[in-house]
Order: structure tokens, then sequence, then C-alpha cells
């Protein structure tokens, strides 16, 4: 494949995204602590499912592939997925007393905590009767999450949704999305990423994650560059100090937008989410990572992630205001 191609299939607007949808809750008034909190309000969350609403803001046509409790939350994220336009047709309802991902979030920067409940999560039970029933070759292109592979049945299942799409030359973009708690360990983790990441032509993760795929911190940014050589799209995320993205032929330093955030959740979300939406919309890469870098800085001023999804309209506004910084070298 080449990148190219990827943007061609990206352009057929036809997504299948795999992950997690979960509730997170927000101690309000923002700036509120946990601890002393009287009221919270409540939002769609997940990676996956942000990433979706995001790809839907910019016409984005979304499908989402989880399982998610068999409970009134399992029934909140549903009805959040329709009332942001994802479609759900593909999700199914885990009966095995689990739990969907659920997430206390302060809108805050001090001290800030977000405290995330994993045990028996309803989207890691997804497996290959759910990839068989999603029908994989119906979709141009896969966006997966990294977490789909921390454990069993869901990581023989996405594995196996990747073999089928690549072999019949559907696309895969991967968020990396490394979370350590739903890991057995950091070596398994770096064994599973590598195996994903060899059918997968576009990876997009922060410097702590390619650390994680290398083995060591060190190695990371040579690790994502080198993965370029066989992936058509790396994106290597650093923070305050940009990213790098590299590409067969190129390599692109791109700053950041620097606002004063209310909450440090939601930014990577964004940035796929309308880095994909920008090239859906004839924009060229250089100018899709940029897009996308304004939507992260808009996501962290605002409570919550999915409600906090910018469209295209609002980003632009946001960039003729705002100058993104020089990129590191």
């Amino acid at each position: 494949m080449s990148l190219e191609f990827l943007i061609s299939k990206i352009k057929l607007n036809n997504f299948l995204l795999i992950g997690r949808a979960g509730v997170d809750i927000y101690p309000d008034p923002p700036g509120t602590k946990t601890e002393n909190v009287k009221n919270f309000v409540t939002h769609l969350g997940g990676s996956s499912a942000n990433m979706g609403v995001e790809l839907t803001r910019f016409g984005g046509a979304c499908s989402l592939l989880t399982r998610v409790s068999n409970d009134a939350l399992g029934r909140l994220v549903l009805n959040q997925l329709s009332f942001y336009g994802v479609n759900k047709d593909l999700i199914k309802t885990e009966d095995n007393e689990s739990r969907i991902s659920f997430a206390i979030v302060e809108s805050t920067t001090e001290d800030h905590q977000s405290i995330i409940y994993r045990h028996k999560a309803s989207d890691l039970f997804l497996n290959k009767r759910d990839i068989d029933f999603s029908k994989i070759t119906n979709y141009d292109c896969i966006l997966i999450t990294g977490t789909t592979l921390a454990a069993q049945p869901s990581r023989d299942a996405v594995l196996y949704a990747l073999d089928i799409a690549k072999n019949n030359n559907i696309p895969v973009i991967m968020d990396i999305d490394y979370r350590p708690y739903t890991w057995e360990s950091e070596l398994t983790a770096k064994k599973i990423y590598n195996k994903a990441a060899e059918k997968c032509s576009g990876i997009i993760g922060n410097d702590d994650e390619f650390a994680v795929l290398a083995g060591n911190y060190s190695d990371g940014l040579n690790f994502a560059k080198r993965l370029s050589s066989s992936c058509d799209l790396v994106i290597y995320k650093k923070g305050d100090k940009g990213s790098i993205t590299f590409t067969e032929d190129r390599e692109i330093n791109k700053g950041i937008f620097s606002v004063k955030p209310l909450k440090p959740t939601g930014a990577g979300d964004a940035f796929m989410g309308a880095l994909i939406g920008a090239l859906l919309n004839n924009y060229d890469i250089e100018n899709s990572i940029e897009i996308g870098s304004a939507a992260a800085a808009i996501v962290v001023t605002k409570v919550g992630c999915a409600p906090a999804m910018p469209d295209l309209d609002e980003i632009l506004n946001f960039m003729k205001n705002n100058n993104i910084s020089e990129g590191e070298k």
C-alpha cells in the first residue's frame, strides 16, 4: 500500500472503529476536586467512541464495533452514540456480569485525577464471532485503539480482524492508546503491539507509547521512523513539543497550538478523529496534522470529551485566531 492509497480509502467515507465506548463523569462545577464533589455531569467517553464523534462531525460515516454492559450504563452509551450520529448496529451487550468502562475525570490540571474502572471490562469480551458478524470487508478503512489488544478474547479477535483487513487491502490505522493497567506486562504489550503494527497502514502514538513498542524510551523515535519503511503513516507525538510525522518520503515536524487547558484528557482522540476527518475533506497531510492539533487544543479547554469535539468550522475559526508553534527538528 502507500499513503496515497490510504488517503484514497479514507475518502470513500466508510469507517469501522474497533474499541471501547464508556461513561465519563465530571465533578461539577469545573475545578472541583473529586473528594469535595457534590454533583457530577455525565458524558459519553472511551477512545473509539470519542474518535467516532469527532470524525462524524467532519461528515464521516462511522460504525463502532465493541461490547457494552447489559445494564443501564450500557444503554446510556448506546443512546449517546445515537445522539452523536455514530452507528451502533454492530454493538452487542455482554451479560457476563461485566461492566462498561467508567471514569471519573476532573476538569482541572492542578493535581489532576482521572480514575478509570476497567475491572471485567465489557469491551474486552469482544470475540471472533463479533468480527465475523461485523463483515470487515464491507468497510473501506478501519480505526482501532491499542487497548483492544490488552486482554483476551478481544486480543485475538482484533488480530483476526487485522488479518482479514490485510488480506483484503483494507487499511488499518491504530492509535496505540497504551494503558498499563490493562496489560499483564509491558513485555507482552511490546510483543502484541508489534504483531499488530505489521498489519497496519497507519500508527499514531506518543513518545511513551512508541517506547513500549521499541522496548526502551531512548529508541522510541528511531523505532517510529523505522516503522515508516513498512507503514504508510507514522505519527510520533511529543506532548507540548509537537509531533513528527513519517511517511515513505517525508518527515513533517509540527508544533502545537498553545491554550490554557481546563483538563489534560481527550486531546489524542480529537487529534486522530480530526486528522482523518481533514483527509476525508480533501486537506493534504500537512494541513490535516495542523487541523488535528487544533482539535486537540480545543478539546482540552472544555468539559467532557465527546461533547467537546469540535467540527471543522470551529477548528478553522480557532486556527484563524491562533498560531501553531514551530515543530522541533
